[in-house]
């Protein structure tokens, strides 16, 4: 499994059978720069979607019409990328599992919104916002957070998934900071590999991860605070 980081809380996942985009916000991602659009989405098979955010849906639309690719979301966001043109759509809500060929995506509890402002104005509500757990089927197991603050049933998810690795926001200000994350995954997840995201892409949010690595600590999980584009092989 290669997992490449995009910058913000976009990722490539690579496995033999498949290759994901999450939350493939690119375009107007200021930690995307430098990085090859057509490169990054070649191949792609499927686009997963934690919530609708414009900075996590980014250009799931331009991708999926250039690359045929499956795109995953919530019941209201799928309904709403379907009526942009969107052909090929699974669709699922909170506690739900899809298989995916190769893999299944479980959605789970997110502490968040998910709406989206159009052109005219009107702020439209796109269901509630999602963490996805990620079993493959030769592949080790990928919890993506989504954005989220911490909350105690994060046990039960460790509990029912048994997650080996985490996509953690630690950004500050509209997720939890690297602080609450570190404590997040300590007391709820035993994880083997946390890769941290959702930082660095505005002035408002923490432009570092430097307090989730320093609050993992000693912990058992290794942390990989990779920079955009570098990649991860696990």
């Amino acid at each position: 499994m290669k997992i490449t980081w995009l910058g913000h809380s976009a990722f490539r996942i690579e496995i033999a059978k498949a290759t994901i985009l999450l939350d493939p916000f690119l375009t107007h991602n200021g930690s995307f720069a430098g990085q090859d659009i057509k490169d990054v989405t070649a191949g792609v098979t499927h686009i997963l979607l934690t919530h609708g955010h414009g900075d996590h849906v980014g250009d799931t639309i331009a991708i999926a019409r250039e690359t045929g690719a499956v795109v995953l979301a919530n019941a209201d966001l799928a309904a709403w990328l379907g009526s942009k043109g969107v052909s090929k759509i699974e669709m699922g809500n909170t506690g739900g599992t899809v298989p995916l060929g190769g893999f299944s995506a479980t959605f789970t509890n997110a502490l968040h919104s998910s709406a989206q402002i159009t052109e005219d104005g009107v702020s439209h509500a796109l269901g509630n916002a999602n963490g996805l757990m990620l079993h493959f089927d030769d592949e080790a197991s990928i919890f993506a957070m989504g954005d989220t603050d911490i909350f105690s049933d994060m046990a039960l998810i460790n509990e029912l998934h048994q997650p080996d690795i985490g996509l953690v926001p630690v950004g500050d200000r509209f997720t939890m900071g690297g602080a609450v994350a570190a404590l997040a995954c300590q007391r709820y997840f035993n994880f083997k590999t946390a890769l941290p995201c959702h930082y660095g892409t505005f002035p408002i949010i923490d432009q570092t991860p430097e307090k989730f690595v320093a609050g993992m600590e000693g912990a058992k999980t290794e942390v990989k605070a990779i920079k955009p584009s570098e990649s991860v092989v696990l």
